[in-house]
């Protein structure tokens, strides 16, 4: 079922909104009050929207509210059903600290189709591939590299690849450097990061690592709008962890999910910069009116593009 496009200029006004709200908080030190105030005006706007939305990947539990929780219904309940994924203020620290990169961002689907993934680590991949087996996360990081230069023609010192600046990575991080691969080191904001592979602007080829689960989520919304590669593998290292994913119906706890197993319907994707960073632009006020910018898209309508907005605050 394709989502209406009206959707497109509602979920437009839900992340700016949210981004707004979060970029009154910026470089005031306290990453709290920040994502709170993305939080609290993402839900105002949805609640306003008509539909039956569901929350399926949040920011906890219900009993961790006023965060937007996993399982929160939103919308008028009239209209139709969607789930909804949201990340309201992802780089909460760079929202704090007024860094580059930080980000307000929900992707929505058609019900039943946007995977219900738990709050829990994620190894992932991404790359501008349509081939299958050219770069995967069974494969060393060596056959990676070789596989995507060969695929674009390049040699591995040409190549850029993006990863999060985490002590997990250390061994990842020295391979890439050992095969003159050049490397964009980032130090939060894995939403971003995924999606740096979806244009040659941006000059990353591979995106890899481990990171959140949801933020995979969201951002396989968006990859799947530009016919990107990628995959995903929960890691379930506690008991904690396990318990949670048994109960939202995850069986096998070493599935890799390719990316239509991820988001396997229509969907529409927003992120809209707080702080100005690779991918958006950040809030900018003049007078009663603030401008953003949002890098959306909608799959079956064949919307990718980056848009500025100038609205009333």
């Amino acid at each position: 079922m394709k989502i209406d496009n009206k959707f497109e200029n509602l979920l437009l006004n839900v992340s700016s909104r949210a981004a707004l709200s979060s970029y009154y908080q910026v470089g005031k030190k306290n990453k709290f009050a920040a994502d709170e105030a993305a939080v609290d005006a993402m839900r105002t706007e949805l609640n306003k929207i008509n539909m039956k939305g569901k929350i399926v990947i949040g920011e906890g539990e219900l009993d961790e509210a006023p965060m937007l929780y996993i399982g929160e219904e939103v919308g008028t309940n009239q209209g139709p059903e969607f789930d909804i994924a949201v990340d309201p203020l992802e780089g909460t620290n760079f929202a704090a600290n007024n860094l580059p990169g930080a980000l307000s961002v929900i992707a929505l689907s058609t019900k039943s189709n946007l995977f219900n993934a738990p709050e829990t680590y994620m190894n992932k991949i991404s790359a501008n591939v349509r081939e299958k087996e050219v770069v995967d996360l069974d494969f060393s990081v060596k056959k990676n590299i070789d596989n995507l230069a060969q695929y674009k023609n390049k040699n591995p010192n040409e190549l850029s690849t993006c990863i999060l600046d985490r002590p997990r990575h250390r061994k990842i991080i020295e391979e890439l450097q050992n095969l003159k691969v050049n490397i964009k080191l980032i130090t939060d904001g894995d939403v971003s990061g995924a999606l740096l592979v979806t244009d040659k602007k941006y000059n990353i080829d591979l995106f890899l690592g481990i990171g959140g689960g949801p933020e995979g989520v969201l951002a396989a919304s968006a990859l799947d709008a530009y016919d990107c590669f990628f995959q995903g593998k929960f890691i379930f290292d506690t008991e904690k962890d396990i318990l949670r994913a048994n109960e939202m119906g995850i069986k096998d706890l070493e599935k890799k999910y390719e990316l239509k197993e991820i988001i396997s319907g229509d969907s529409i994707f927003c992120a809209t910069g707080v702080t100005s960073g690779d991918l958006v632009s950040g809030i900018k006020i003049q007078d009663n009116e603030f401008i953003s910018e949002t890098l959306i898209t909608h799959k079956s309508s064949g919307l990718k593009k980056i848009i500025q907005l100038k609205q009333t605050i």
